[in-house]
């Protein structure tokens, strides 16, 4: 019986120029590899890298990155040795401060948008308005030339690959922290009167990192911007801002992949022997000084 990875690496193969492809699969039985509704969960050791990087550039895939850096910007530098290599990749950074953004040399088939938003004096503010921006900017400038977005936190930097294995229609990514806990300790938003609420979910999956067609990523922000909104009117606000929207969206909706922790990784959590690589590492925010700011 094959797992979630063989039946679309079996069913893709129609993309491929070359009639014949031989495979090599590897199991992973130490960690959970495909979830209750059939979309793998992507681990080192279960793909082929060069199947994906040939399917989807016969596909004529294309990637948008969207970052906000509001002040920082080391993240795109790394970005470029590691992000989609061989894929077209638009990046569209959301900036207060455009005239800081760095002169970043750039390879082939890749550009840089520089967006000018306004500076909030709250991170909270930044993190939950990011779905409306990324959702204008889809409509106005993504759809019309990449068939996938990926969405980003800024204080991240790539460390290895983050290819097209990623790409899927809908894109979540299990959160370092929580993806061995029993689901009783998910910080989900418990108030009643948020539109973030939820009593239980599959995973705790974390907004740093989040992607998909640009359709179901529009429809994404649109559904948490327009969630946020209404908590807004109600003067509510949910415990973990656009993360717990985000949430409530992929429980309703859920994703075709899932991303593993590798694919965004906190080295404060130390060895875990299932943590192959680390192709995101992120750096924690302050949250107690932050939430009162």
């Amino acid at each position: 019986m094959m797992n979630c990875l063989e039946s679309e690496m079996f069913l893709s193969k129609t993309y491929l120029i070359l009639k014949i492809i031989i495979l090599s699969f590897r199991s992973r039985d130490d960690v959970q590899t495909c979830t209750s509704w059939r979309a793998p969960i992507i681990w080192e050791g279960m793909f082929d890298s060069h199947h994906y990087d040939q399917m989807h550039r016969v596909k004529g895939s294309s990637v948008a990155l969207t970052v906000f850096a509001v002040g920082r910007f080391t993240f795109l530098k790394s970005s470029e040795h590691y992000f989609m290599l061989g894929l077209p990749v638009s990046y569209y950074v959301f900036t207060d401060t455009p005239e800081k953004v760095p002169n970043i040399e750039l390879g082939p088939q890749r550009r840089l948008k520089v967006i000018k938003v306004e500076k909030y004096t709250r991170w909270q503010d930044i993190s939950m308005m990011r779905m409306k921006i990324i959702s204008d900017t889809i409509e106005s400038d993504i759809r019309h030339r990449c068939t996938h977005v990926f969405c980003f936190d800024v204080d991240q930097v790539f460390t290895w690959r983050f290819g097209p294995e990623a790409l899927g229609d809908s894109v979540a990514l299990l959160h370092s922290y929580y993806y061995r806990l029993p689901k009783k300790l998910f910080t989900y938003d418990r108030n009643p009167k948020s539109k973030a609420y939820m009593e239980t979910g599959d995973f705790y999956y974390h907004a740093a990192v989040f992607g998909g067609t640009w359709k179901s990523v529009k429809a994404l922000t649109d559904a948490c911007y327009k969630g946020i909104m209404e908590d807004k009117e109600n003067n509510v606000e949910a415990l973990w801002h656009d993360e717990s929207h985000l949430n409530k969206y992929f429980w309703l909706h859920k994703p075709s992949r899932i991303l593993s922790p590798e694919y965004c990784w906190d080295t404060i959590i130390g060895y875990r022997r299932d943590i192959k690589v680390f192709r995101l590492i992120w750096a924690p925010k302050h949250y107690i000084t932050l939430r009162t700011s």
